[in-house]
């Protein structure tokens, strides 16, 4: 009998143990929205290109005496680059001169002998044929002077040509003809091109939607398209991240919608002292175009993607997760911009997204929410968040 309560006492107590027990609810983390003052941009991709770039060319024939530069340096405007074989064009500027000395002689010849003939004619000394022929004759020495002027003119400048110089400051290519080469011999021949780079220029296409609200947003503050200088641009390259450091402002925008593409062109000029950026480089353009006050920001990470959009995933008031569908804005460091969707009171999955199914219960862990600037503590909370309790791990 004492065997038979024993094993009835054993049963009873195995089937306390095998009772089941529903696991705790995951936890997640979660975080209040960062509300603070953001500037909304509008985007897009464009490329660099200098503001001036020309050939340098061989004008006259002749030998080539002497490069003056190193290929791909920075030379300033007046600096000679090429010297071409001077000897040929100073010996026509010499001969040049020297006709018009004699051209000058011949003058002074002839208008003294028109002087006499003129006034032996108004004597009836001299026929009016004969004072018509000495007026010809001093016309013509006149004649030969300006032309000779203009050989010196001439002569000058096929002499000038001989050398080539820099016509703006900017770096120059590599060298296209060697010393003792005869160039400019029937067409001109390039030498080398340089390219300026300070300022430089950035070209992007804009469509007619933005187009439109760059005007509305001119317009709202009193300013007419005209007045495009006054918008500011900024731009990043590949290798800067999502970072815009270079500024500037908008230097043209084309009058016409291209109707093949809906868009416009507009170009961007900016300072470029360090010649950090070169022609033809792909970037990230970005014009500001309205100031938020308190714009909601979410981290990044937090948002998926589903057929119907965007969406987050909150944690109601009985720590039940929701999904909530939400339009996103730009990028401001980690966090993104939330146009709508949210409150300023939701508690968004932002840690073990993984473990948040919608409509399951959690066990939420508040994290402290900083800026998206990152300049405050790390202890900062979100606008009317309470005191936050240590975040569990986010696995």
């Amino acid at each position: 009998m004492a065997g038979i309560s024993a094993l009835a006492a054993l049963l009873g107590a195995c089937s306390e143990e095998n009772k089941y027990v529903p696991p705790p609810p995951p936890k997640v983390v979660v975080a209040n929205p960062v509300q603070q003052s953001v500037t909304r941009y509008l985007e897009f991709t464009g490329n660099t290109a200098s503001i001036n770039q020309v050939d340098l060319v061989a004008r006259v024939e002749g030998f080539l005496e002497s490069i003056d530069y190193k290929d791909g340096t920075v030379m300033k405007k007046g600096d000679r680059l090429f010297l071409i074989q001077q000897d040929t064009y100073q010996a026509n500027l010499d001969q040049a001169k020297a006709d018009l000395a004699s051209a000058n002689a011949q003058l002074v010849n002839t208008s003294a002998e028109y002087q006499r003939q003129l006034t032996l004619g108004q004597q009836d000394f001299a026929s009016q044929a004969t004072v018509d022929k000495a007026r010809a004759s001093r016309d013509q020495a006149q004649a030969s002077v300006d032309s000779a002027k203009a050989n010196i003119e001439i002569a000058t400048i096929n002499l000038g040509y001989t050398t080539v110089t820099a016509p703006f400051d900017g770096i120059v290519t590599r060298h296209l003809a060697d010393v003792g080469q005869l160039v400019g011999q029937s067409t001109p021949t390039k030498l080398a091109s340089i390219v300026q780079m300070n300022p430089i220029y950035t070209y992007f296409n804009v469509g007619e939607d933005k187009v439109l609200r760059i005007k509305n947003e001119l317009a709202k503050r009193g300013r007419t398209i005209e007045q495009i200088q006054e918008v500011p641009i900024e731009i990043g390259l590949q290798d800067e991240g999502v970072d815009y450091p270079h500024t500037g402002h908008l230097d043209y925008v084309s009058p016409e919608i291209d109707p093949s593409t809906g868009t416009l062109l507009a170009r961007g000029v900016f300072d470029n002292p360090k010649l950090t950026l070169l022609p033809g480089l792909f970037v990230r353009v970005r014009i500001p175009v309205e100031k938020i006050a308190d714009a909601f920001l979410v981290d990044d990470t937090a948002i998926g993607a589903a057929q119907q959009g965007k969406y987050v995933l909150v944690v109601n008031a009985d720590d039940v997760v929701e999904q909530k569908q939400v339009t996103t804005g730009q990028l401001v460091g980690q966090y993104r911009v939330i146009e709508s969707g949210l409150a300023a009171g939701d508690r968004v999955v932002i840690g073990g997204i993984q473990r948040a199914a919608p409509g399951a219960k959690v066990d939420p862990q508040l994290a402290p929410a900083a800026p998206a600037s990152g300049a405050a503590p790390a202890n900062a909370t979100a606008p009317g968040t309470a005191p936050a309790k240590p975040a569990a791990p986010a696995n």
